[in-house]
Parts: structure tokens; sequence; C-alpha cells
């Protein structure tokens, strides 16, 4: 990839260059996986380690009980991986209407099947150089011996902590002093520590068949909840081929749904068709044209996307028909904002980190608790923080994303991958709930069409659309183009907290064909991520 190298945003990083490369939202984990490379592993054992350890040094985004999603380069093609739980075998909307009168945000019957450590062997046995146990060594030692808890980290801890205190097992997982850690202050985590060296021991055998299962299944028939060690049992990850869109002479590969990548995708081909390098990176023209398109995305992706084997009525290849894109481009108006509804197409909380090595293997990974600590559960005894995406699900008859048993849950998390004339260019992601195809826009614009480096692209000033005609702006966006998309209708509200708004990304890319040159490495300052190499 060319870029211009200069940075015209404030930052205080620069782009790490290196022939081996990881980069995550947490120094530590950052060097978990440098680790990995550095004992003789590969990028998949890099990606393993650091998502192990992001469950002890970040746990305010992810957990032992999170899901994850990677998309892989292993040197001749690229692999998708799909590691998201289904739902109890005792869900039903019957259920949750008789018990709850909706779906839950928070609480035990927000948890579905806990995909992330499925998800760390299955890649470790497909693509991994090192023994299992090794990629669990660094997250063990972190969570046993403690770490001083990161200043961002801190913040969102705190500010979680009315939200979740009284949630099952959260206050003697997580405010082992009757509050949050302050920044600088140690946090050990001997719970997850016990549970890292069950999995380590058992190649996660323990958490889904044995001792940890079953501690899951007592906890959540002691607080009247449906998960059972039978659907932990049953849990397998899916290999699944990723879906693309061509867009500024590159292909852009997503995960099919359950996720929200199909968005990306689909907002990307009608700025395709709008040639949107018309106008420039930071132009009020511009970034109109991008929040519409992505108004669009949403609206179809919200109707019409759940778990795919429940897609009948419309397919993610309808919605990324070229024609279909074509026509809801069409919608877009230059000269003011609108407040789309669905199409009808024609029938056929969250970390990211990416690595790469000097070989040219790439992995793309995401893992999420999705809400912050999730659900707020904790299982006693093995630090295991459960994820709450059943919140994801629906119970509106005849949605393909209605509740039902053994079904995944529409899903936010995405890693993406970047390719042209077939090889590898770019692993990336953004993490942030509904900002991740938001973000996955915005940054490629300014990559693929602008030539900005990765660096800038993660630094530049973000617009975060909600619903309707409100769309939110960080602090550091330009007055004037702010006032600018404001007359063209946009509703702005500002926000005050940027890095817990508006995303953080993590880039990988190569800088020749041949690897000569190895990679250029950015990670998002809205974290206290790190790129590291050698």
């Amino acid at each position: 990839m060319k870029f211009d190298w200069t940075n015209p945003y404030p930052t205080l990083r620069s782009p790490v260059m290196a022939r081996n490369v990881v980069a995550t939202s947490q120094p530590l984990a950052a060097q978990a996986g440098l680790r990995m490379l550095l004992k003789g592993g590969n990028a998949i054992d890099a990606a393993i380690a650091a998502a192990a350890a992001l469950t002890v040094v970040e746990p305010v985004s992810n957990g032992l009980g999170s899901d994850n999603f990677a998309i892989v380069w292993d040197g001749q093609g690229l692999h998708g991986m799909n590691s998201s739980g289904q739902a109890p075998a005792g869900w039903s909307p019957a259920y949750f209407r008789d018990k709850h009168g909706q779906i839950p945000l928070r609480g035990f019957d927000a948890v579905t099947v806990p995909g992330a450590v499925a998800g760390w062997v299955a890649l470790s046995e497909r693509f991994g150089a090192l023994p299992f146990a090794d990629l669990m060594e660094p997250a063990i030692e972190l969570a046993e011996r403690g770490h001083a808890v990161g200043g961002i980290v801190a913040d969102k801890w705190a500010r979680a902590v009315p939200l979740l205190q009284n949630q099952p097992g959260f206050a003697q997982a997580f405010l082992p002093r009757g509050r949050a850690p302050a920044t600088g202050e140690r946090f050990v985590f001997a719970d997850a520590g016990r549970a890292l060296r069950a999995i380590a021991a058992t190649r996660g055998e323990a958490f889904y068949r044995g001792e940890i299962a079953q501690a899951i299944e007592a906890f959540a028939r002691e607080h009247g909840a449906q998960l059972r060690a039978s659907d932990l049992a049953a849990h397998t990850p899916q290999w699944v081929r990723p879906i693309e869109m061509g867009f500024a002479g590159h292909t852009v590969h997503e995960l099919p749904p359950n996720g929200q990548g199909i968005a990306a995708l689909m907002a990307l081909g009608m700025l395709e068709q709008l040639d949107i390098g018309r106008f420039g990176p930071d132009s009020v023209e511009g970034q109109h044209l991008q929040i519409e398109a992505i108004k669009l995305a949403f609206a179809d992706t919200y109707r019409w996307v759940g778990d795919e084997r429940y897609m009948t009525e419309v397919r993610p290849q309808d919605l990324l028909d070229p024609a279909y894109l074509r026509e809801r481009a069409r919608l877009i108006d230059p000269t003011r904002a609108i407040d789309p509804g669905p199409g009808q197409p024609p029938r056929g909380g969250t970390i990211y980190l990416t690595a790469a090595d000097a070989q040219g293997r790439m992995v793309s990974f995401i893992q999420s608790n999705y809400l912050g600590f999730g659900s707020g559960v904790v299982v006693p005894g093995w630090g295991i923080s459960l994820q709450n995406r059943g919140h994801g699900f629906t119970l509106q008859d005849g949605h393909p994303n209605q509740v039902a048993p053994g079904k995944r849950p529409f899903h936010t998390i995405i890693p993406g991958f970047l390719t042209r004339h077939g090889q590898p260019v770019m692993g990336f992601g953004v993490m942030g709930a509904n900002m991740q195809p938001q973000g996955h826009v915005q940054t490629l614009v300014r990559m693929l069409v602008h030539g900005q480096q990765p660096q800038a692209a993660c630094d530049a000033p973000r617009w975060k659309w909600g619903q309707g005609l409100n769309v939110d702006f960080e602090s550091t966006m330009d007055p004037a183009l702010r006032d600018g998309l404001k007359a063209l209708g946009h509703r702005f509200e500002p926000a005050a907290d940027s890095y817990l708004d508006f995303g953080s990304g993590q880039f990988i890319a190569r800088l020749s064909d041949d690897l000569a040159d190895g990679y250029v490495a950015a990670s998002d300052a809205r974290r206290d991520g790190q790129a590291v190499g050698f």
C-alpha cells in the first residue's frame, strides 16, 4: 500500500514498522503476543496469546466468557472463523415474555454459550505452531501475579460499577477493595488464573465438558437461569467463507451473518457507486455521503440480518447485489440528510487485535463481552466473566433474529481483512458495538481513497450515527465540518468521551508484496493500546 506518511491530526503515536507485528488495545497483551513470535510461534499463536491476556488486562471489554471471530491469511488463502455461542436449549420467546416481558440487558438471562475459549483452541489446532498450553502462559502470569491497571481501563471500570455491582459474582471478582481499581493500582485475578490453567491443561475441555462447565451450570441454576453444561458441550466454532465487496481497487472481506460486517460492505458498495474520491477526506460532502450510506446499510441490516441459517427471506448475497446497492445509493441526497427505512432486496464494550509474521501469515481477530463487562455475571472460583450477547436477539415474530434455542444472536463484533488481486494487504478492525461498521468505512475511505497512513486514519476525528438523523461527533472534529453537516440536516449531540463512544482500531498492512519491507502497524489512541514488533 502507498501512503502519505504525514499525519494532519493531533497524535501521540507513530506507526510501527517491523517484519513481525502485534497490535492490540493493551500493551501487556501486545507483549504477550510478541513473546510467542520470539518463541518461534506464528501470527496465529501471537493472536491467541494476546487474546487470552486481554481477558485479564482489559476485563472491561472481554473475558473468559466472551465470544470471538477471526479472519486468517495462512500464507495461501483466507479463512473465516465464527465462535459466537448459541442460545441455551431452554430459551424461547415465551420464556422471555413470561419471565421478563423482554430480553434483559444484564444478568444470567442475557448469557448465550461463551465461544471464546473454543475459538482459541480451533485456531491453534488448525494454524498454530506452538503447544496450546504455551499460549496461555502470559495470561496466567498476569492473572496470578497481577498487573497495574491502565488509565482508560480504570475509568471504564469505575463507570461500570453502579450498573453491575449487584450482579452475581461481580463484586467478588472486580471490586477487590470494595471499589474499582485506580489507575496504576495492582489487580490480581487469581480465579481467572485457575481457569486459564485448567483450559491450558485440557485444551479447553474443562470449560465445555469438565469442571468449569459444571460450575457454570450450577451457578446458572442457583440464579434461575437456563444455561446448562449440555449447551456448552454442544458448542463448535464454525469455519466460514468470508463475504466481500470491491472498493477502491481492493477487496474488503468481512465474516457473513450473524455479524454486522455486511453493513460495512453494503455502505462501501454504495460509496463506490457515488465516486467518493471526488471529495476530500474531511470535506462536508464526503462525510455526508458516508453517513448516509451507513444509515441505509444499517436499515437493511437491522431488518434482515440474523443467524444465516434463519435468513430464509433475504440472503446475504441479496443484500450485496450490485444492482440493489445502486438502487439504494440513488436514495442518497447530496443536499440533505434522510431517515431511511429498510429496502426490499431482490430475493435470492470489545477488544480487537491483529498480528502478522515474517512468513506472511496474518490474522484479524475480535473478542467481546458485548456491553462493557457483559452480563455482569462472574462465575465464582473461576473468574469467568460472562457476555450478554443474548440481548442481541429480538422477540419480534417472524424476524430472522427472533430468539430460539440453539440459535446465534445478531452480533456486533466484526474482524476485517483487505486483499488486492487475491493477495493479502491488511488486517484491520475498529471495536465498539454499532460503531464497528462505521469505523471500517471511515478508516478504509481515508486509507484507500485518500492515501492516509494507518495511524492518521486512526487519529482522524470520527462521527457515529445512532438512529434517525442523529449523529454524534468527536470533540476534535473541525467546527466548520460539523456546522456544514448540521446545515444538511444532521442532528448532532457532542460526545465528551471519545474513546468510549467512537471505537478503537488496530491496523497491520503490508509495505510491499514480497514482504521485504515488512509491515506498518497502528494502534488507536482511544485505548491504552500498542503496536509492537521486531
